[in-house]
């Protein structure tokens, strides 16, 4: 086991680094970024010193080593726009991003496996008919359009609920939070609701055709044999073998919740990492995107990590192999 781990980890550093160099090589053909820090008047002489200070002068290999070794110790280095640390900005703006993470991924975990369950069970029914063909809407449409129609029914044509910002919020030490506030739940709704949709369909959808697999399995006919109540069989038996695979979409789908937020925060303003990497791509602000990638690759590489880990507690079978 502890070999499995180590191993794994390993694969994740190497992930990591080139994931790291891939992105840092792909920002030198986004732009120069002093042409956005500097004025018309700039002269070649403003030019040359702001490069040598930035270290834009340095070879390639040399400034992705600074900005790994930096980036371990914590520190992405100045934003070119905002003239602050990266790091100062990046908990700044944390909090929004994963609070609207954290309600739009129960959201979509909690009712797609309730709906999954139900549809599976109940599966000639006409409410599980229903409600497979609507799920089809969360599949086919696209974040922003989603986005857009829940702004004109809830925003514009009823008034029920704000349109775009995070309303109002509480400093709790580092930490900005609307969930101590009224308008920051009500101004929290049509995100969490725009970013879990796709996830929450996919979820549903996913564990309905495994729970259907499952419940045609001989231990499930086995289990009815013996007398024990539906109720058991279903929650017991047929939903605890699947878990495994959906657990491993399950947590793919929560990093992509986070890692394309950018689009939802775009639709509605809200002042999140998504926003702030949109912001940095316009003023080609290379550590702020630098950063924002690094934080997405080191969030999926540890999401896969816990979903591997997470198989061996769930299915006893992987234990006996050996891991």
């Amino acid at each position: 086991m502890f070999n499995y781990i180590l191993k794994r980890v390993a694969q994740s550093g190497l992930v990591l680094l080139v994931v790291g160099l891939v992105a840092f090589s792909m920002f030198r053909f986004v732009g120069d970024p002093i042409d956005n820090m500097l004025g018309q008047e700039r002269t070649v002489e403003d030019v040359e010193r702001l490069r040598t200070e930035l270290g834009l002068d340095l070879p390639f290999i040399v400034q992705y080593g600074r900005f790994l070794g930096d980036a371990v110790q914590g520190n992405f280095g100045v934003s070119y726009r905002q003239g602050r640390p990266v790091s100062d900005i990046i908990i700044e703006r944390a909090p929004a991003t994963l609070e609207l993470a954290v309600v739009s991924a129960f959201l979509a975990i909690s009712i797609g496996i309730i709906l999954g369950v139900f549809t599976a069970i109940r599966r000639d029914g006409w409410l599980a008919s229903v409600i497979m063909t609507t799920s089809l809407i969360g599949v086919s449409l696209p974040t922003f359009l989603i986005g857009i129609v829940l702004i004109y029914i809830f925003s514009v044509d009823l008034g029920w609920l704000p349109s775009f910002g995070r309303g109002e919020v509480v400093q709790v030490g580092f930490w900005s939070t609307g969930f101590l506030t009224k308008s920051g739940w009500l101004a929290l709704i049509l995100p969490a609701i725009t970013l879990g949709l796709y996830q929450m369909t996919l979820i549903m959808r996913l564990v309905r055709s495994e729970m259907l697999e499952v419940l045609r399995q001989d231990y499930v006919r086995f289990a009815r044999a013996r007398g024990l109540s539906e109720r058991v069989v279903h929650f017991r038996h047929a939903l605890k073998n699947t878990l495994v695979p959906v657990i491993t979409v399950t947590g793919l789908q929560l990093g992509s919740i986070i890692a394309f937020a950018i689009i939802t925060e775009s639709v509605f303003q809200w002042p999140g990492l998504g926003l702030l990497f949109i912001n940095a791509i316009q003023f080609v602000d290379i550590p702020v995107m630098a950063a924002y990638l690094m934080l997405i690759s080191v969030m999926f590489v540890t999401i896969n990590l816990v979903v591997d880990l997470l198989y061996v507690f769930i299915d006893p079978r992987l234990r006996e192999g050996g891991l």
